[in-house]
């Protein structure tokens, strides 16, 4: 099982390859692209992309001579019939300079490359959200290589899927950026703190009044505000508690540590570690901290003891226990 890390700098590869990444997953938004259609929408995130045309070249350069694996995302929702052309033509330049593959999230966009016949991997992006057989058998038919599974997803249903399409690979989650909603189906954009953040931080002032007018009863004041303290509580496992880390640099927050026996034994080609646009100390110590619970499974050692060892390697069990920090409770419940 291998370790799929995210790049926004040509520099981060050699130390995320030092680290232990297998494969590589990046965006760009071209020049061409941005003086015709004046936007960054080239995929999900318009932030943590390369930053020039030509580090797409190099990024390629350099992730060959490791011998590892380089994806291009092009994730966004939808995008224009115009943007499609365009998209085609960077799919076209990517393939010709050796790119693995391509993350694709519009099933458009994935039947045009599919029908260009391009020799690269074809991946679904969790933004296409397959969340059963029918979707993968739907994506398969389109040209699907892999498909990346979505967020919040139990481990049983990502098991059906897999054993329903052996002939292609599958990908999960397994660190940072947990999605309150499900992302996609989610039309707005992550915006800068200073514009308000992301919406689903739900940053709003609201007051709560009865249907019927009646002034609020002191019981049920209490009710909601400690209903407001939970749902901000659970915000803030979900969004990285915090975005803090241990001493050590590795980082709290969604996680699939605990999962990895489960994720290898189903046959998942790659877990993915998530969040182009973090800083590459956060990503480093990311992929440091998968690969070390990816080392002991891979030595043999007994999934449960891997899992508490993984538990333990933040020296804080407690924000495993309650399982909201976690991308499959299940296996923590």
């Amino acid at each position: 099982m291998k370790i799929t890390a995210p790049l926004s700098r040509v520099e981060e590869i050699e130390a995320l390859a030092a680290a232990g990444a297998d494969e590589f997953y990046c965006s760009i938004v071209p020049d061409d692209w941005l003086a015709r259609f004046g936007s960054s929408a080239t995929s999900r995130r318009p932030f943590g992309n390369l930053a020039q045309d030509s580090d797409l070249e190099r990024a390629l350069e350099r992730v060959r001579a490791l011998g590892k694996h380089l994806s291009l995302v092009m994730n966004a929702q939808h995008y224009t019939p115009e943007q499609l052309d365009s998209l085609l033509r960077l799919a076209e330049r990517f393939t010709r300079h050796g790119g693995d593959a391509l993350i694709i999230g519009d099933p458009s966009l994935l039947a045009l490359v599919a029908g260009e016949g391009f020799d690269i991997g074809l991946h679904v992006s969790s933004i296409a959200a397959c969340r059963n057989r029918q979707g993968a058998a739907f994506y398969r038919e389109l040209g699907a290589t892999r498909i990346i599974f979505p967020r919040d997803m139990t481990l049983a249903e990502m098991r059906r899927i897999a054993r329903s399409a052996p002939e292609i690979q599958f990908e999960a989650f397994v660190l940072n950026d947990g999605c309150v909603f499900e992302e996609g189906v989610c039309h707005s954009i992550h915006l800068p703190g200073q514009l308000g953040g992301a919406i689903c931080m739900d940053n709003y002032d609201y007051t709560y009044r009865r249907c019927d007018g009646a002034a609020l009863g002191e019981d049920e004041q209490m009710a909601l505000q400690d209903n407001d303290a939970r749902y901000a509580r659970w915000l803030w496992y979900r969004f990285g508690c915090g975005f803090s880390v241990t001493e050590e640099g590795y980082p709290y927050g969604p996680c699939g540590l605990c999962a990895m026996a489960a994720l290898r034994d189903m046959g998942m080609t790659s877990v993915k570690i998530a969040g182009r646009d973090a800083p590459l100390a956060r990503k480093e110590k990311s992929v440091e901290l998968v690969r070390r619970v990816l080392d002991r499974l891979g030595a043999g050692q007994d999934r449960d003891e891997v899992a508490a060892f993984a538990r333990n390697l933040r020296r804080e069990p407690d924000l495993c226990r309650h399982g909201q920090m976690c991308y499959y409770p299940e296996v923590v419940k």
